[in-house]
């Protein structure tokens, strides 16, 4: 009896070293292994086992698969902060929304999601739908059950706004009914509906509307929209449930407003004044400011949609961007990388914060270790203990950030997405 005890223990043990070689079954060479917090890369071997970064060697493991990836630029996954997964970006027009069900929506937002994937980005955070079925919600579960390919999904549903306000997905006459959207609230009390409800369908993020924007027919990107109370309100109850809260927020009175009703990242903040920079910075409120999407409204006209009105206001603002940028430098403000565009036009972002005042390896960080901090992902990084989201450039993008273009190889969680 103790023979086969001792057989079956012998087997047990050959059984659990091929699973534990199994797991820890790649490791990812190159001769430029980005550390993207203190600017170097040397020569090094990624070693991954499962979803997890195991070590970071010197010399080739034993026992272990190697992936070849040469003198491309090994670093982690890019962390985008602020897309819209669902958008049609051939269409601008104020009624695009109403004329693609919510089933068409998802598959766009199927075709976006694999597009970041593909171009490095293994996290993503949604920041806002237009469908009420909660499109962005499926898709973030499809991708983190393994039914599709796609990108870690951090979502918000549609963003919580006033009637008429910049969130308002009714542009038709005042005569064409049309039901109200559950996003719309005009008292604090509404609004504390609006974010339960949302709860309740299972965002990770709370979307506010602080101002009003560029990109509807309706609003005015300087007004205030959102009460301060109304604001109170919905990050009281998102923060108790354990939620974050993003407000957009061109105009100067709004991103205060925002900023003092404690929400955790401002988007846009494209007319931030000294004041509530230096506020944003002694609270750690996070700025996505999405630089490149506001110059491209401008660059396109009035083309793919785009309304007269939506041009004179990127225009106006426009003329804010930079002053209020170098304002968050200036007060050291945390910065997150944040496109609000098109997925193909990503290497756009990065050229943007550069030409605004970052390093290289500064724009670089908005998408890793910063990104990661505001979306709380244990990722952004390379190192032992992290997440396996690997990626490799062709060229180095400490020296020309347009190199992030030439993505070569992806791995989100330890598998291989893409190659070559």
């Amino acid at each position: 009896m103790r023979s086969i005890a001792s057989a079956i223990f012998i087997s047990l043990l050959i059984a659990a070293g091929v699973l534990a070689q199994e797991q820890a079954s790649v490791a990812i060479h190159s001769r430029r292994v980005l550390d993207v917090r203190g600017g170097t890369a040397t020569e090094g071997y990624v070693v991954v086992r499962g979803d997890r970064i195991v070590s970071i060697d010197r010399s080739a493991p034993g026992g272990v698969r190697v992936i070849e990836l040469g003198d491309a630029t090994v670093l982690p996954g890019l962390i985008d902060c602020h897309v819209h997964l669902e958008a049609d970006w051939n269409d601008f027009s104020a009624t695009s929304n109403l004329r693609r069900s919510s089933a068409e929506k998802t598959l766009d937002g199927l075709q976006n999601a694999q597009t970041y994937l593909q171009r490095g980005f293994t996290t993503v955070r949604d920041a806002g739908t237009t469908d009420p079925a909660y499109d962005t919600i499926a898709l973030r579960n499809a991708f983190a059950r393994g039914k599709f390919a796609g990108p870690r999904v951090f979502a918000a549903g549609i963003p919580i706004s006033v009637t008429g306000g910049h969130a308002d997905l009714n542009p038709l006459a005042a005569d064409v009914p049309m039901v109200k959207f559950p996003n719309i609230a005009d008292t604090p009390d509404e609004v504390r509906v609006a974010v339960r409800h949302d709860l309740r369908n299972g965002v990770d993020w709370i979307k506010l509307m602080a101002t009003g924007g560029v990109l509807d027919t309706l609003s005015n990107y300087n007004v205030q929209e959102l009460s301060d109370e109304q604001m109170k309100a919905a990050v009281e109850v998102a923060h108790r449930a354990g939620r974050k809260v993003m407000a957009h927020a061109e105009g100067t009175a709004g991103i205060a407003a925002a900023v003092r009703a404690g929400v955790d990242s401002i988007e846009h903040g494209t007319v931030l004044d000294e004041e509530t920079a230096q506020l944003m910075a002694e609270r750690g409120t996070w700025l996505v400011p999405t630089l490149e999407t506001f110059q491209r409204g401008v660059e396109m006209g009035l083309t793919s949609g785009q309304e007269p009105i939506m041009l004179e206001k990127g225009k106006a603002i426009l003329r804010y961007q930079q002053p209020a940028f170098e304002r968050a430098l200036r007060h050291h403000v945390k910065i997150a990388f944040g496109l609000d565009d098109e997925p193909k036009f990503t290497t756009r972002e990065f050229s943007a914060l550069v030409t605004a005042g970052l390093t290289p390896l500064q724009a670089l960080q908005t998408a890793t270790t910063n990104a990661a901090s505001l979306l709380g992902v244990d990722a952004g990084v390379l190192e032992s203990g992290k997440l396996a989201d690997v990626i490799a450039i062709d060229g180095d993008p400490l020296k020309d950030v347009k190199a992030l273009e030439r993505v070569v190889f992806v791995m989100k969680g330890g598998v291989v997405v893409r190659q070559r």
